[in-house]
């Protein structure tokens, strides 16, 4: 006898709620074919179901989504970093308080002694007809985050010989749900023989119909959830091994919305509009926002981040903030608005030489209008940077691009040698946007806040009427 075992999964949703009620579509079709054929079958998501994007996650600090998954009755979740580290230790401590799935995560661990009691390292699950099956769950290591709220992620190959020896003997199958990325998941692959399907994400890879590595298949869909993957691994019963493993991705752009979905959502958005409603300033006057021209308030609010983290010096791009603010009340939605990034500032180490190449970089058009994808920016362009505690002289060349002349500290030019201590968006702190804030050797992420936490305060106290 043969017998079919599917995973249907979805991945780095980031709280793109317009495409939940298709997903719900999608998993309730599936879930419906599944149980008249008497077969067996799992939902997963893979993390970075939550983002504090959205007004629902960042008012119900991700209980809405938890909620969500709950009514479509998902079985298995691990998080991604989104859950990891936007979250104080407390808020993730009970993010999953409430869940009706199981949340695997064997990498997570607690500098405080006490995991949460929802959390799993692994589990053991079984079909219809009795083929025993594995799951892991591992999250990507953010330890410069995660150690300041209290967490650790340890090394994943190290966690998984462990988890992997205490499988083998009492598993027929193993899944490993992944939110380390595509380059990890091959890795993996590689390394571990008995593995035999990974479920992917963080990297926002798409594979339509799996990749091959080794032994194992991987499969990832791409990002918020224009994508929803599908694992089927057929089992022969007389062999006593899998004969066959398929991997499939459905675009349901075009599938119709769940209407129950979409009022859950409604009555969400309610709820978190109640939340967000509270009152921060009344404003005098509006504020406007010009993303390639010096502004007011952003200057004030990178004055406000140096003066708090005692910083030599302050940087950061006015395309932080979306929008101005119109005169009259200005609640906490507004400012979830005008800035809704799940961004922490941080203070990198720079020489003087790091300082100024840094700083010429930034003048650049191209920079200036980059769209940013990633890293925590969810706006449109990086913009003007603005700076504190260090003086830019600039002149412009004919064709309009602006230079640097000169680069000051307290009158005098920045010493070339020394080492500053520069704060900025930690979105800096990764890729290639600029290489000598990413490759500082030293890096002091402030955390929980995040830049808006730090706009209400330099609102409250330069704008209040």
């Amino acid at each position: 006898m043969q017998e079919k075992i599917y995973f249907y999964y979805t991945n780095d949703l980031h709280s793109n709620f317009e495409q939940w009620p298709k997903v719900a579509t999608f998993m309730k079709e599936a879930r419906r074919k599944r149980e008249n054929a008497n077969e067996s079958y799992w939902l997963v998501d893979i993390g970075d179901h939550v983002d504090r994007v959205h007004p629902i996650s960042e008012a119900l600090k991700g209980k809405g989504n938890v909620s969500l998954l709950n009514e479509l009755g998902y079985d298995l979740v691990t998080i991604g970093n989104n859950e990891g580290i936007t979250f104080s230790h407390d808020d993730l401590f009970q993010l999953y308080d409430e869940a009706d799935f199981q949340v695997v995560c064997a990498n997570l661990q607690s500098l405080y002694n006490q995991l949460p009691k929802w959390l799993y390292p692994s589990v053991e699950i079984k079909t219809i007809h009795g083929v025993r099956i594995g799951v892991i769950g591992l999250t990507a290591p953010f330890n410069d985050y995660y150690e300041l709220l209290g967490w650790h992620v340890a090394d994943q190959y190290e966690v998984l010989k462990n988890v992997m020896q205490e499988l083998n003997d009492k598993t027929d199958v193993v899944v490993l749900l992944s939110h380390l990325g595509i380059s990890e998941d091959q890795e993996i692959a590689r390394r571990f023989p008995d593995i035999d399907a990974i479920i992917g994400g963080h990297t926002h890879h798409l594979l339509r119909t799996g990749e091959e590595v080794n032994q194992a298949i991987l499969t990832a869909a791409g990002k918020h959830c224009y994508y929803v993957g599908e694992v089927i691994l057929t089992w022969d019963h007389e062999q006593h091994k899998l004969i066959h493993k398929e991997a499939y991705t459905t675009d349901i752009s075009g599938f119709p919305n769940d209407i129950e979905t979409k009022i859950r959502l409604e009555s969400l958005q309610a709820e978190a509009d109640i939340i967000l409603n509270e009152k921060v300033i009344t404003l005098a006057e509006s504020i406007e926002i010009n993303w390639y021209k010096h502004s007011l308030l952003m200057q004030l609010l990178t004055d406000k981040i140096k003066q708090v983290t005692d910083a030599d010096c302050a940087m950061f791009n006015t395309g932080l903030l979306l929008e101005g603010f119109p005169k009259g009340e200005i609640t906490k939605a507004d400012i979830h608005r005008v800035c809704p990034h799940p961004i922490n500032p941080c203070i990198v180490e720079l020489t003087g030489a790091e300082l100024i190449e840094v700083v010429r970089a930034t003048l650049t058009k191209e920079f200036m209008e980059f769209p940013l994808k990633g890293f925590g920016f969810r706006g449109k362009v990086l913009g003007r940077m603005v700076f504190s505690g260090v003086e830019i002289e600039t002149g412009v060349h004919q064709n309009g691009q602006e230079y640097v002349v000169k680069v000051l500290m307290n009158h005098e030019p920045v010493d070339i040698q020394r080492v500053y201590r520069v704060v900025t968006a930690d979105s800096f702190t990764f890729g290639r946007l600029l290489p000598e804030v990413a490759k500082s050797e030293k890096k002091s992420y402030i955390l929980p806040e995040f830049i808006r936490d730090f706009l209400a305060d330099t609102l409250k106290e330069h704008f209040g009427a």
